[in-house]
């Protein structure tokens, strides 16, 4: 097991109406803010309430949400630029994972000076960044307690890795009211995809105790959330559950790390623009039933604690039900089942596991791996 270093950062707030006092909050953080938000919020009549909150307390702020659905590197360069023409002090950030990668980006290279593709390609950012408050709209982030960034290569159609500086995020605020405007498709596959996160942090080479903790405790609120609660003295809403999950699995993660199955659907997302969920959760099966050959032991923990089957049920038989349990999620959603389902051809997601084998995440899977590995994973669930 790898050494455990635990830092207190980000301050984390979770609970209904917690955005009503982002205005409370970020004080301390200086007197002009850029506000990075998802353009869907608009829409859906969310934005306002938000920025309300900011108004009402006579806030300097201006509002940032030109990303569209496949954010990428030319639209960070323009939030960059409108960052440092407005000289900002704090950036805000509330959306889902593309818009708060775009927002830690600018954080992160706001007083730098060379060019943002040469952090792409390997530059570490040497100077403070500025302060980042976080609003994520959905349950779960695979990075937002680490200092790594995914940001999607506009110049090759590659999701890149940005190594960025310690304490980057200062507050992260789970508003489970946020999480409310998601379709039940969109909920029901973004509640598979924490459960694979958590799955994944679990089975890292690099697991800690802490990690093992909070990955089993998200597992268990996501079941209460997907399958309802086994007792009655249970009544925290589902929203909350889903919330309190996500939390916990995006700190098993940054604790751990992420495995094949969420290192695959970032390549995918950044040359097709299929969404990250969806593809998570096709191949979360196929993770299991690959990882049940070294790992059936903490499969089988998991499947009991997500109650896929009997506690008494040997090992292997559980991790069949854990696989089973997934696909069974998946087709009470109507979700699809398998890859070629979202119209992507299997030469086209050969070159998606070519991209993941060249990004440096891949030294931390579930286990030793290659592009040859993770296209085998593919051909299984395509």
């Amino acid at each position: 097991m790898s050494d455990f270093i635990f830092k207190i950062q980000p301050n984390i707030v979770l609970g209904s109406y917690t955005t009503s006092r982002l205005g409370q909050y970020i004080r301390d953080y200086g007197s002009k803010f850029m506000v990075i938000i998802d353009p869907i919020l608009k829409q859906v009549g969310n934005a306002e309430k938000i920025t309300n909150t900011l108004t009402d307390r006579k806030i300097d702020f201006f509002t940032f949400d030109e990303i569209p659905e496949g954010a990428d590197t030319q639209v960070v360069t323009d939030a960059l630029r409108l960052a440092r023409e407005a000289h900002v002090h704090c950036i805000i950030a509330v959306g889902g994972a593309k818009t708060l990668n775009v927002a830690r980006a600018v954080a992160a290279l706001y007083h730098e000076t060379h060019e943002l593709y040469d952090f792409l390609d390997g530059t570490m950012p040497t100077t403070a960044p500025l302060p980042l408050v976080a609003v994520p709209t959905t349950m779960r982030d695979s990075f937002i307690f680490t200092n790594f960034i995914t940001i999607n290569d506009a110049r090759s159609s590659k999701v890149k890795i940005l190594k960025t500086q310690a304490n980057l995020c200062k507050l992260v605020l789970f508003d489970p009211n946020l999480t409310s405007t998601l379709t039940e498709n969109q909920t029901a596959s973004m509640a598979i995809e924490t459960l694979c996160l958590s799955t994944e942090a679990y089975l890292n080479q690099k697991a800690t105790f802490f990690s093992d903790m909070i990955a089993e405790k998200s597992a268990e609120l996501l079941s209460y959330a997907m399958d309802g609660s086994p007792t009655l003295t249970i009544t925290t809403p589902q929203e909350v559950l889903y919330s309190q999950a996500g939390c916990m699995a995006s700190l098993a993660s940054a604790s751990s790390s992420i495995g094949a199955s969420t290192l695959l659907s970032l390549c995918i997302n950044a040359r097709y623009k299929i969404s990250r969920s969806l593809s998570t959760s096709i191949l979360f099966p196929h993770i299991i039933e690959d990882a049940a050959k070294f790992r059936s032991d903490r499969l089988a923990k998991l499947s009991r604690i997500v109650r896929a089957c009997p506690q008494d049920t040997p090992d292997n038989e559980a991790v069949t039900a854990f696989a089973e349990y997934v696909r069974q999620h998946i087709a009470k959603a109507n979700l699809p089942a398998r890859l070629k389902d979202l119209n992507v051809s299997i030469e086209q997601l050969s070159l998606c596991a070519e991209d993941a084998g060249e990004i440096e995440l891949i030294n931390s899977m579930q286990r030793s791996m290659t592009s040859d590995d993770l296209f085998d994973i593919i051909k299984t669930a395509y």
